[in-house]
């Protein structure tokens, strides 16, 4: 983080100071008064007083120095009213403060304060502003070149007052608290005139990173927009009505024939095996494509923009994936049809397969792959309805609560609760983050764990010298040291 070369109190108090974790770790020192200072990538250490190592505590990205000043007078008593300022020099002596940590607004925000042409204001049907960017910065896909990334910013009727007058007002009158705040935010989400979005940070790969992660392919919004007009009746009332008539009947049917489904499973394993695996992924993909399209088109439907598509690897199990992040800008009820829009394609698909099971000759082709529609549909509604992984289930839980990043505010929730730091939530948030956060720790720590297990243990039964070569390698890798 970038500091003036005249560091006063009064200049720095409304400064949110840097997050420190990324490059460095604090711990006391046991039996004395002291903390230290530990660098992640090397071995250099720089001792702190008591009083230091408890402001260093909130050194996170989220207080300002006035606000550090204030909890360390609470907490320790009486110190100087400068000891925060004194604490940010004593960083830059050390060089803990450089200039790659330089503060996003120092280094981007120009000088005139304007947004960018295409930001505009959306007032959400809960009581607040968003202020949207589709023209935040492109980064490339696999299939094109350039994919938009879209930005958006939540804030309140005095904050908008605010970012209004960023046009009109000289830069020299905008120097409130808020304001720099505000410009903050502005800056990060690239809304202001001359500015890009940060680029992610890169660290070391580590074989976690092969848990998951994602590729995109390309931009689908412009063909989304050609063809939406057509198929605008699917939201429609009078289908709605037909559709959900025709799904009633549907699973009627289909629980009363459900020994006779499960027969005809059982049947079609036991005389022809194997040769069915690629047919069912053939049609898994096909459902897994059109219950993406279920999320693009009902996203479309409501005038948002569907940026991206692409691939998402969970344990090197492909799926798909479509960045409906749009949909925030809607209405509570909007957004859980976006969201419920993939899975009720898959259930109407599940639906369509199950009559043509019934209506097609026992024995031909027609019959054995509608039964395998079937059953892939309903696999991947049973995968995708998961509240505790970041699958459908899980966005809509986020739909339905209102508490967006779920599942990170339920982790969070805990940390402040165990740590004693202030926690914000709601008392109605804060029952929903305490049941969900335990049962998606013991998930993740099941499921990787055993996939990882699993794989771990074929790799060093099967090829034993070679995988101790590699992990050898990734080790200096990762743990030696690099120069700066």
């Amino acid at each position: 983080m970038k500091f003036p070369n005249q560091i006063t109190p009064q200049l720095l108090q409304d400064w949110i100071c840097p997050d420190l974790s990324s490059y460095w770790k604090i711990g006391k020192i046991p039996n004395r008064d002291e903390f230290v200072l530990i660098a992640l990538n090397g071995n250099q250490k720089w001792r702190f007083s008591l009083a230091e190592g408890y402001a260093l505590r909130y050194f996170n990205g989220q207080f300002t120095t006035q606000q550090i000043q204030t909890l360390c007078q609470e907490e320790l008593g009486n110190i100087s009213p400068n000891f925060v300022t004194q604490l940010i020099q004593k960083l830059i002596d050390y060089h803990l403060l450089a200039v790659e940590d330089t503060s996003f607004v120092e280094t981007q925000t120009p000088k005139g304060y304007h947004l960018k042409s295409g930001v505009h204001w959306l007032y959400h049907p809960e009581g607040y502003w968003i202020l949207r960017n589709p023209v935040a910065g492109t980064h490339r896909g696999l299939l094109q070149k350039d994919i938009p990334i879209l930005t958006f910013l939540q804030v309140s009727d005095r904050d908008k007052a605010i970012i209004d007058q960023l046009g009109t007002l000289p830069p020299e009158k905008l120097s409130n608290s808020q304001l720099r705040y505000l410009l903050q935010l502005l800056t990060a989400t690239a809304m202001l005139e001359g500015t890009q979005p940060p680029k992610p940070r890169r660290g070391k790969f580590t074989p976690m990173q092969l848990l998951s992660f994602q590729v995109s392919l390309f931009n689908p919004d412009p063909w989304l927009t050609q063809h939406v007009n057509k198929l605008r009746f699917l939201w429609s009332r009078l289908f709605a009505f037909f559709l959900y008539l025709f799904l009633a009947f549907s699973i009627v049917v289909g629980l009363h024939q459900r020994l006779e489904i499960l027969f005809h499973g059982q049947q079609l394993w036991q005389y022809q095996g194997a040769t069915l695996i690629i047919p069912f992924a053939l049609l898994a993909a096909l459902v897994v494509t059109l219950h993406e399209l279920g999320h693009a088109f009902t996203l479309k439907h409501y005038g948002g923009i569907v940026p991206e598509i692409g691939f998402l690897f969970m344990c090197l199990i492909p799926a798909a994936y479509t960045n409906t992040t749009d949909s925030y800008c809607l209405s509570r009820w909007q957004r859980i049809l976006v969201v419920g829009a993939g899975i009720l394609v898959q259930v109407t698909l599940a639906a369509v397969a199950l009559w043509l099971w019934n209506l097609s000759t026992p024995g031909t082709w027609l019959h054995t792959s509608s039964y395998l529609l079937m059953v892939a549909s309903l696999f991947t509604v049973a995968v995708n309805l998961n509240p505790l992984a970041k699958f459908d289930g899980y966005y809509l839980a986020v739909a339905v609560t209102g508490i967006n990043n779920l599942r990170s505010r339920a982790f969070s929730f805990y940390t402040h609760l165990l740590t004693g730091k202030p926690i914000k939530e709601t008392r109605r948030d804060r029952w929903i983050l305490a049941t969900y956060a335990p049962f998606s720790l013991a998930y993740i720590w099941f499921v990787f764990g055993f996939l990882l297990f699993r794989i771990s243990d074929w790799i060093l039964v099967n090829i034993p010298t070679t995988t101790f070569l590699l992990l050898l390698i990734w080790a200096i890798y990762f743990y030696f040291p690099s120069k700066k």
